[in-house]
């Protein structure tokens, strides 16, 4: 597959992930480890009727060391684990702003993988775009406060986890993508065990919620994670990186569009730092051989 082919599947995890938070909203009032759970029983369940039909069930586990399956699991529930615990500790603009340092981490942490050149351009580019990032959440939020250290350091935590995650993909470029199937389903039986740690059930209050929690499953917290997973290991890393800024962007547009959110001036300044941002990432990959992995 050539990089570029792989770049733009995983991008289009990212268009995925704009849809998170819209449909997050319409399953209300499902507390986020439930919700988890049930989103990745979906995700995982498709894959699992996927690799039932191409006969593939145990062919992607060949090989799969402890490694993999501690990379895998840490980081898909990993993530979700220490979001939602930053989220219960800290306001949500600033924990959220703090966790989505992440793919400025993909960038500078992807400059230590083998055939991968990190550029001055990939930097800059990330540096406009968590700027615009940063525009957009905080927007409505109330700033920083020490009282909340522990919800910020959690926030770190997450960041830290997906960051490396995604980066150590690449090291394990052998593994098929096939195998984040069963990282979903792991993920939804952890997930479950923490919904009735910290949580009471409540469950869609209609159709449309039920609906919400499916499209969940088949998108954002399903596909999702396996074109994510095509990108980071065949793809280019730092262009992702730069490029899943747009996320949070492409999210409060899509919230604008539905009614759920106002438009309004810091929209428009992300829009165009973030643009930015990726222009000078794109630049900076432009003239870049591609890795042989």
């Amino acid at each position: 597959m050539k990089q570029s082919r792989a770049t733009a599947i995983g991008f289009v995890a990212v268009l995925l992930w704009s849809l998170l938070a819209f449909l997050t909203v319409k399953t209300a009032p499902v507390p986020p480890f439930q919700l988890s759970a049930m989103a990745f029983f979906v995700g995982g369940s498709i894959g699992l009727a996927w690799l039932w039909r191409t006969k593939s069930m145990r062919t992607v586990l060949r090989g799969a060391g402890w490694q993999v399956w501690a990379l895998g699991i840490g980081g898909l529930f990993g993530y979700h684990f220490l979001y939602f615990s930053a989220l219960r500790l800290a306001p949500a603009a600033e924990a959220g702003l703090i966790a989505y340092l992440w793919p400025l981490l993909i960038v500078l942490f992807s400059g230590l993988l083998p055939g991968e050149t990190l550029r001055r351009g990939h930097v800059i580019g990330a540096l406009i775009s968590l700027a615009g990032a940063a525009l957009l959440i905080l927007s409505g939020g109330g700033g920083f406060s020490r009282i909340f250290l522990a919800g910020y350091a959690l926030a770190v935590l997450c960041a830290l986890t997906w960051s490396g995650y995604s980066v150590l993909s690449r090291r394990a470029h052998k593994t098929p993508t096939g195998i984040v199937v069963y990282y979903c389903i792991a993920t939804a039986i952890l997930a479950t065990l923490a919904h009735f740690s910290f949580e009471q059930t409540r469950w869609p209050a209609d159709v449309t919620g039920w609906f919400s929690v499916l499209l969940l499953g088949l998108g954002p917290v399903g596909l999702a994670f396996y074109l994510w997973d095509i990108g980071m290991k065949k793809g280019d890393v730092q262009m992702l990186g730069v490029a899943s800024y747009a996320a949070p962007l492409l999210s409060t547009l899509v919230l604008v569009t539905t009614g759920l959110a106002q438009p309004s001036m810091a929209l428009l300044g992300a829009a165009g730092l973030i643009t930015i941002g990726a222009i000078v990432a794109a630049r900076a990959s432009k003239n870049r051989q591609p890795s042989n992995q």
